[in-house]
């Protein structure tokens, strides 16, 4: 081993930690990362950049553009409420076929835009067929998933690839060389949710009004006792509080003083301010009942504290949101959104600190109060997912119809090798914006720039792995465990490259797992003198395949809060799936693509 192989796995260890840490987010580690690489000299400045040209991070970046394009005409959601109406009837045979929909879509259209849309009508199926939105919302994020492998543009990981393996004298994937697998992983993992849903996933949270039908868990805001208050002079245990509306009282702030211990004892005054815990329905009546007033992020009248016309309201913040890493404060919430926000619920986190003052993550769910017209403007809003059925209307914008050409277009000239995709994605967003089907601002905020620059950062990562021997000393050691296996070295190979893939995929981004494995894979082929398809495929589909934990694909944190999940549930859901699917790709990969 020599000292730049040595080094290199040190800093790609350090950064696997930081990844599965979330000590940074994932492109800044990724561009600390980078930063490291240059500064000790494992890449030329000239290679550092390199990735922000690369055509797949610009494939995906305007990929990113036409389906946005496509999900703001509504033809989606309209399509998806027609479904949803007809699964009502057929319950599971219905939510099949919901999965199967979201799968197809996932193909073509980016997996996360499809789940934001489905989301709500899922939940508003599970109320009508009584079932507990856990049993399908983890379901609906792997169906994306699956969709993903189905084609070339199903996901960023199939296009990282082929761009590596073509940049390394390799001929690139076609449109659709990988949907002959896709179509029998697909299958067989809808398979897999049919049977196995309803027994191994939890009946934790139940579809019923607003509150009960998106059951976030409890949570913690803060609420001021107002003049001719019942509680004045009385403490909360006084009050019985606790066994009447079934909350917790936390601590009571008086002006500068907080008190923490026994905060139930304390007689309360005018002015006072309780952090409580609870459900959404207790919290509301605990205010309506004793006179107190719940906290908005910004000092308001007392007038604006009624909420008279008022909706209440559940949204998930997403990672294109103004919101992340930032406060309610920072942003004021009630100028720019106008309502308040009554309540905060990190994923599996309970909350500490004032709700105004808390900075927020992405997919951390808001429970606010907003008028319903405001609420329509934070349902256009990239920034937000409305945890609730949508109101559904075609919005048919200046040349709305040439989406439904382009993207199709776009697809069968790149299938027909017409046109490389790369070409055919980027002439097809210019389109959209001469044509003023979508503005430019719009398509600036449908990209996810985190995705881009964690690719971006990575791509000379992947290079510097190959340049400095790391890529070979490791293909060596695979090697060396093949060779004690009970099949041909190729073969077992392919399993080995499926498995590592799969296992580093559950823990960091899985196109980053993708550009570190695709050079090991090559120098895999060329020191066993085979052709490299079967293991640039098997990484295609293992880095997809992430089932076991809710922060390695995003779409598995869209449902995280909605369905009332636990990390052991994906886990002990999706570690099956992933071993059933290992399984089937060493089998079926050296049968499909030859060595």
């Amino acid at each position: 081993m020599t000292f730049e192989i040595a080094l290199m796995l040190l800093l790609l260890g350090l950064a696997l930690v930081a990844f599965v840490r979330e000590i940074f987010p994932l492109e800044v580690t990724a561009l600390g990362l980078l930063g490291v690489l240059l500064a000790s000299g494992l890449v030329t400045p000239e290679q550092a950049i390199s990735g922000f040209c690369n055509k797949a991070v610009v494939t995906i970046g305007a990929l990113f553009v036409l389906s946005h394009a496509l999900t703001r005409t509504g033809l989606i959601d309209a399509a998806a409420d027609r479904l949803g109406h007809w699964a009502r009837e057929r319950r599971w045979l219905g939510v099949g076929a919901l999965l199967l929909t979201v799968s197809m879509l996932s193909g073509f259209l980016n997996n996360t835009a499809v789940v934001a849309i489905f989301i709500p009508l899922t939940i508003g199926l599970c109320r009508t067929l009584e079932l507990s939105p856990s049993k399908i919302l983890i379901p609906l994020s792997y169906a994306s998933i699956f969709g993903g492998t189905l084609t070339l543009i199903g996901t960023s990981t199939n296009l990282l690839v082929s761009e590596i393996a073509q940049q390394a004298g390799e001929r690139p994937f076609t449109m659709f060389e990988l949907t002959r697998l896709g179509i029998v992983f697909l299958l067989l993992g809808l398979a897999y949710i049919l049977i196995f849903a309803r027994r191994l996933l939890p009946d934790r949270v139940r579809a019923g009004d607003l509150t009960r039908k998106y059951q976030l868990g409890d949570y913690l805001t803060e609420v001021k006792v107002t003049e001719g208050s019942p509680l004045i002079g009385r403490s909360c245990r006084q009050e019985g509080i606790g066994e009447r509306f079934d909350v917790n009282v936390l601590a009571v702030l008086r002006g500068d003083q907080r008190f923490a211990e026994n905060p139930g004892m304390l007689p309360l005054e005018e002015g006072d301010v309780l952090i409580v815990q609870g459900n959404v329905d207790e919290l509301l009546r605990l205010r309506s009942d004793l006179g107190l007033a719940l906290l908005p992020d910004v000092k308001l009248s007392d007038a604006e504290l009624g909420d008279a016309g008022q909706i209440t309201a559940e949204v998930l913040v997403t990672p294109r949101s103004r919101l992340v890493g930032r406060t309610l404060a920072q942003v004021d919430f009630r100028r720019h959104y106008g309502g308040f926000v009554m309540a905060i619920r990190h994923h599996g986190t309970a909350l500490r600190k004032k709700v105004a003052h808390t900075l927020l993550r992405a997919w951390d769910s808001l429970l606010m109060l907003v008028p319903p017209d405001r609420l329509e403007d934070i349902r256009r809003d990239e920034g937000f997912i409305v945890l609730a059925e949508h109101r559904l209307a075609l919005r048919r914008e200046r040349g709305w119809w040439l989406v439904l050409v382009i993207l199709p277009l776009v697809v069968l000239l790149s299938a027909l090798k017409i046109l490389e995709i790369v070409a055919g994605a980027l002439l097809g967003a210019v389109l959209l914006l001469l044509a003023g089907t979508i503005r430019p601002r719009h398509a600036y905020r449908s990209i996810d720039w985190s995705v881009l620059f964690l690719i971006a950062a990575f791509v000379p990562v992947g290079q510097a792995f190959i340049v400095t021997g790391t890529a070979d000393f490791i293909a060596e050691g695979i090697l060396k465990i093949a060779a004690v296996l009970p099949m041909a070295a190729p073969y077992a190979v392919v399993a080995l490259v499926y498995l590592i893939t799969s296992l580093l995929t559950q823990m960091i981004s899985n196109a980053a797992a993708a550009i570190i494995l695709t050079p090991l894979a090559l120098s895999l082929a060329t020191t066993l003198t085979v052709d490299p398809r079967p293991f640039l495929v098997a990484i295609c589909f293992a880095a997809s395949a992430e089932f076991m934990t809710p922060m390695g694909y995003q779409t598995n944190m869209m449902v995280y809060a909605p369905g009332g999940y636990r990390f052991l549930d994906y886990t002990r859901f999706g570690a099956p799936l992933n071993i059933l699917f290992w399984l089937l790709a060493s089998v079926l990969i050296p049968r499909l693509w030859s060595f």
